[in-house]
């Protein structure tokens, strides 16, 4: 792992050079910076069994200071990127906080050395960035939104991932990337740690993790309203994972029909794969026979949602598959801290993950921008899956979201957006025990004001 001073000594050596170049035309000139501001405030209700937490509440400012420098003149043209990151406590006890020790942090801020939220936390990631025609290559801290990884911007403050990534454009109709990740950062945490998935999850002291995710792929257009795509995903150690989709909107009498299909295929790599690696505790979580939960990534996902557009109106449903005796697997830091899944049933609460699920989904919302009320959106979602495979037959559970958003549209506080999301879950899984998979029930209110101030 990085400490911040070696950071700093890549960062001086980097952009000593550029600053040299710093008056050449494009690096200052296609220059922008922006701050994000955002004020999150969340409410988990876990309703079931006596142990704790009961209920997490926080509540926090956050401040993101976003810098992209254009690039310097010539064939190879090299620039730039800042991320700084801020998040300043408003609320929160070490009862609704709940974490016992500084290795885990709360649902929005880490933990100091009483298990109590900190006052504040911040970090700053550098990116190095090339371009040669229309292909870059980034270095630094970087922020994928791809099948096989997603950095999870579902708090205060974004999840951000250390390493190396290429993109091009160059290819008429395809847009290609492949890169490799080191580190994650939480989002409630200034520290970079390994990945890992669940299940291979312990304390700090037992956690088994890794610091080589590999990713390639691509989306190719094959027309306007067709997109294929693929992507191969690698955590070393742990998982293989292919995933195909396709994307078709498709213009049926007054409105459109659009198509999103995704096809996972996720198998064991390295120690995970082997005996003796997993008894060492490279494992997944999942659903093996015999009580046991704990095994070799062996995952498939086929899933489909199908959306109507109509006006301001959109009506969709959806099917989700899995098959194979783990759960799918997606990496996080080891720690609780999760990244997002790319399943279109991963929503606020939960994903619908789990070894033998059978999902369905039913979506409406509505922009009210229709109706004459532009800035105006609400949202909702209903998910419930059965087949859950437990050593006490197969279980089910729901989920139920709301969103309600609205973004001022004019004037002296255009873009400023106020959000509310509501979701329940209820499960059939026991609260806790061995032998199964657990899950407690929950109720979970975000409130957030949102607002991005232009710097140039």
């Amino acid at each position: 792992m990085q400490n911040s001073a070696q950071r700093a000594s890549l960062a001086a050596t980097f952009l000593a050079p550029l600053a040299l170049q710093a008056g050449a035309a494009g690096f200052v000139e296609d220059s922008k910076a922006s701050l994000g501001l955002r004020n999150f405030y969340i409410n988990a209700d876990n309703r079931e069994g006596s142990a704790a937490p009961s209920r997490q509440e926080e509540w926090g400012q956050g401040f993101m200071l976003n810098y992209a420098s254009g690039f310097t003149p010539g064939t190879v043209g090299v620039g730039v990127d800042a991320l700084g990151l801020l998040g300043v406590r408003l609320d929160s006890g070490k009862g609704t906080h709940f974490e016992s020790t500084s290795q885990q942090g709360g649902t929005v801020f880490p933990s100091d050395s009483d298990g109590r939220a900190v006052d504040e936390f911040s970090s700053l990631g550098l990116t190095a960035k090339a371009r040669l025609s229309n292909t870059e290559l980034r270095y630094g801290t970087l922020q994928p939104k791809l099948p096989v990884v997603i950095a999870n911007d579902g708090r205060l403050l974004p999840t951000t991932y250390e390493g190396g990534q290429i993109n091009s454009t160059d290819l008429k109709d395809f847009t290609l990337v492949a890169g490799r990740l080191e580190h994650s950062k939480g989002r409630n945490s200034t520290d970079q740690r390994s990945l890992t998935i669940a299940g291979a999850n312990g304390s700090s002291a037992s956690a088994r993790d890794s610091n080589q995710f590999y990713y390639a792929g691509g989306d190719y257009k094959a027309s306007k309203d067709l997109t294929l795509q693929y992507y191969f995903g690698n955590l070393e150690d742990f998982y293989q994972q292919h995933f195909v989709g396709v994307l078709h909107n498709w213009a049926i009498g007054p409105g459109v029909l659009k198509s999103d299909l995704r096809a996972f295929d996720s198998r064991s790599d390295g120690k995970n794969g082997s005996a003796a690696g997993r008894a060492d505790g490279y494992l997944a979580s999942g659903y093996y026979g015999n009580g046991v939960t704990k095994g070799e990534v062996d995952n498939r996902v086929l899933s489909g949602l199908f959306t109507y557009v109509l006006g301001g109106h959109s009506v969709g449903a959806g099917y989700q598959a899995i098959n194979g005796d783990s759960d799918f697997p997606f990496f996080n830091r080891g720690d609780g801290e999760g990244s997002s899944s790319y399943l279109s049933t991963d929503v606020q609460i939960g994903k619908f993950q789990r070894a033998g699920e059978r999902t369905w989904q039913l979506r409406y919302a509505y922009d009210f921008a229709a109706a004459g009320l532009p800035g105006l959106t609400f949202s909702s979602v209903y998910l419930h899956g059965d087949g859950i495979d437990t050593n006490q037959g197969g279980k089910g559970e729901w989920e139920r979201d709301f969103t309600l958003s609205y973004v001022v549209q004019g004037g002296s506080f255009k873009g400023l957006g106020f959000s509310w999301r509501n979701a329940a879950l209820r499960s059939e899984l026991p609260v806790s025990g061995a032998g199964s998979p657990t899950q407690r029930d929950q109720d979970e209110n975000r409130l957030i004001v949102s607002y991005s101030l232009p710097l140039f």
